[in-house]
Order: structure tokens, then sequence, then C-alpha cells
């Protein structure tokens, strides 16, 4: 069953139909590959092409009695072809052939939708990241007040990771795109290799160096564990944002439409439901991944340990991940951010965040490391403890002023200095 947040174009790839769509583009692309090596005749190709056609409720009914799905899906295509060409469907083939290689299109095409999803939402953060280049804020280690950044470098950070994911992706499609005919064993025992490599071209995938009964399975680990680690920047994305909606913080939030309510019981609630969603939904994502894994140790040439999860995780991830991306490209899009906030929570720590200028500029006069983190760390304790102004503190500090001026001091404290590469880690990602 396709899931009810499936998106439409994602949702076909997986339906019944297209499937067996899938499948019958392998057998005929096989067959035309026969006929010009002259291993069937061409006229019965020609036939099949013609007449071959399937009905989903008719191979479930067949299916009901052979208990095998392949050949309910032969048995019916055979139905509509008149004569006797029917009988060169599947000729020479098993299986696994056409199911692998039907899989490798269904999954490249899948790839193809989420890569457009990943520059969509590449689009967006860029946009955005630009929007708030110079918004300072302040920087968290351990949850704790760091340094100052600008809400434009989160954003930044954000995209180059996407594209990192990108490439991923790209490489995943790659790997991917491969159809076997190799038969059984995967030895070729009943049509050359020809078979194979003409049919694969036509299908515009590689044809597998080696392969058993199956496609060999790390190539689905690979996929699939490439879409669970798009889903944990996914969720590195909405953690962020879950942070910063929290009501002591609240320097950005998830849009809240008109008519929107946050709770049955406290009409002011306001909650970052998109993000908890995506946080949620992504799980999914690496136990699939998990399970991709795993399924690639068979016995033997093969077993069938792996078809029955492949059911279910293959759909599951490209779906679940374009409707995640999709999710999280309209909550960039539309996120409330409050930069008077920003600035209100960074004045809060009262100075503090200037402590590392601080130490560094007394070694640079001349203290010893020690000497200086002792100087500096005295007066920040008592911000901490008693809530005092640390650059007060500072000026007011004997010890401190016997190496900087008061002018030293106030150029310490100054914000624009801890974001004046701004620009520079922008070329960086972005580009000139």
């Amino acid at each position: 069953m396709i899931p009810r947040y499936s998106r439409e174009p994602m949702a076909r790839l997986w339906t019944e139909a297209y499937k067996f769509t899938t499948w019958l583009r392998v057998e005929i692309a096989a067959l035309e590959a026969m006929a010009e090596l002259n291993l069937v005749p061409l006229s019965a190709v020609e036939q099949i092409k013609a007449h071959a056609r399937f009905d989903v409720d008719r191979i479930e009914a067949i299916e009901k009695e052979t208990r095998h799905d392949v050949i309910a899906f032969l048995t019916n295509v055979a139905e509509h072809v008149p004569g006797e060409a029917s009988r060169y469907l599947h000729y020479g083939l098993t299986s696994s052939d056409i199911l692998d290689t039907a899989n490798a299109l269904r999954l490249r095409e899948a790839a193809d939708l989420l890569l457009a999803d990943v520059d969509d939402f590449l689009g967006v953060l860029k946009t955005r990241a630009y929007e708030f280049k110079d918004t300072i804020m302040i920087g968290r280690s351990h949850g704790v007040h760091a340094e100052p950044i600008t809400f434009g470098l989160k954003l930044a950070l954000w995209y180059a990771e996407m594209a990192r994911n990108r490439t991923r992706l790209e490489q995943a499609r790659e790997v991917i795109s491969v159809g076997k005919l190799s038969g059984a064993v995967g030895t070729f025992a009943h049509l050359p290799p020809e078979v194979e490599e003409r049919t694969c071209a036509k299908l515009g995938l590689a044809p597998a160096p080696l392969a058993t009964q199956v496609i060999q399975r790390d190539r689905y680990a690979q996929y699939l564990t490439t879409l669970g680690l798009i889903g944990t920047t996914i969720e590195k994305i909405a953690v962020e944002i879950r942070h910063l909606q929290r009501t002591e913080v609240r320097e950005a939030e998830e849009f809240f439409s008109p008519g929107q309510k946050g709770s049955s019981a406290m009409p002011h609630k306001r909650n970052p439901i998109l993000s908890e969603n995506l946080s949620g939904l992504v799980r999914l994502l690496r136990t699939n991944a998990l399970a991709a894994m795993e399924n690639n140790a068979l016995w033997h040439e093969r077993d069938i340990s792996h078809s029955s999860v492949e059911r279910v995780i293959a759909p599951d991830s490209t779906i679940l991940l374009d409707f995640t991306l999709a999710r999280l490209t309209g909550l960039i899009k539309k996120l409330l951010v409050y930069p008077d906030t920003m600035m209100k929570n960074l004045e809060s720590s009262r100075g503090l965040i200037f402590s590392q200028k601080l130490l560094l500029e007394l070694v640079h006069q001349g203290a010893t490391r020690e000497e200086a983190y002792l100087l500096v760390q005295a007066p920040a304790m008592r911000v901490w403890q008693e809530g005092l102004n640390y650059y007060d503190l500072v000026r007011e500090d004997p010890k401190i002023l016997a190496y900087l001026t008061p002018d030293a001091i106030d150029a310490i404290f100054d914000l624009k200095t801890y974001v004046k590469y701004t620009d520079y880690l922008f070329r960086r990602v972005f580009g000139a």
C-alpha cells in the first residue's frame, strides 16, 4: 500500500501497474536484443510488441493459484499475444533477470525525482542564506553561548552539507543503474552476454560486471544508506529549528498559518510540529538503510530473504525522502526569523562571549597564556554568579588594564570582528 503522505510522481513508480510496465519494458528489450542476434524470430518479437499488455487484477488472480508473481505476469501477457509468438516471452531468462533490471529502472527514476527535490531545497537554502547573511546571532556549543555567528552562516552550512548529499545521491544513482540477464546463477548458460549488453543499452543501464542469480545487494545498501544519510541532514536541520523555536530562545519558528491550532488544551501554543514530524520520519530511513545492509548476505548464489524486505524499504524510503525533502523545503521557505530576539539573546550573556578575544589580546600584549586565562576567567565567573556586566568588570580590572588600554578593550568588545569573514565563507560555499 502506498503511504498516504506520498506525492503523486514518486508514488506512481511504486504502483503495481508501473511495476508490471517496467517488467514488460525489460522483456521486450531483451526480445529485441535476441532478435538482433538471430536467437528468436523477429516476426515473433513484432507480434509480442504489437499485442503485449497486462491486467493487474488478472495477474493477481493468476498469482493466487501459481504463487509466483513473474509466472502470473507472463501468463497474463501471453493471453493477449495471438498465435505461437508468446512462447518466446522470457526466453532463456530467470525471474531475477526481469525483477532486478526493472528495479534498477524504478530506483533510477526515484533518484531523479529525489535529485530534483534536493535542487529545490538547495535553491531555498541559498536564497535564505543570503537574506540573513549579515544577521548576527549567538553561536552555541553544548547549548551554551559561545561566540557570534550569523544566521546566514547557519543556512549556508546546511546548504554545503546538502550539496554533499546531492553528490552522494548521484553516485548512488549510478551504482544502482545496472541490469543483469545472465541467468539462474549468473553464468550466461542459456543466453550469450551480448543479449544482456544490448538489452541494458536499450534501457540506459550498465550491465552488472558479474552477478549471481541477482544483482548484488551492496548496490541497494549504498542506495538506501544514501537516503538514510540525507535523512540525518534533514533531522539535523529539524532539531535546530526545534531548539530555535523554544520559548526561552524563539529566534526562529515555523510559520503559523491563520486558523492553525497548536494544542487542544492550551490555545497559546505554537509548536514546531513540522520539524518534529521530520525528526520522526527520518528514523525510518535509517532503519531501512540497516535492513538494506543486512540484505547483502545471501545464501550461495541467492535466497529470497532480501526480496520481501525490498518490497517495503525501496518504496517506503524513496517516498519518505521525497515527502520529507518537500516538507523541509516549504518549512525553510516560510520560516519566521527574529533578528531582534537573536540580538537580545546574544546580549543576555552580558559580554561573556568576548572572553576568547580578550584572552588572545592579553597574550599578544605579553601575558603568559596561563596568566591571561586566569585574568579573563575571574571576572567571567562573577558575571555568572552575580549577574554583572563583563565589559564593566574588565574595564575596571587593574590587572587587565596593566596590559590593555580602554580603547583596546573597546575594540575587543566589537561584534563586527567576529563576522568579518562571512563574505569569504559564503564564497567558499556558493562560489564567486
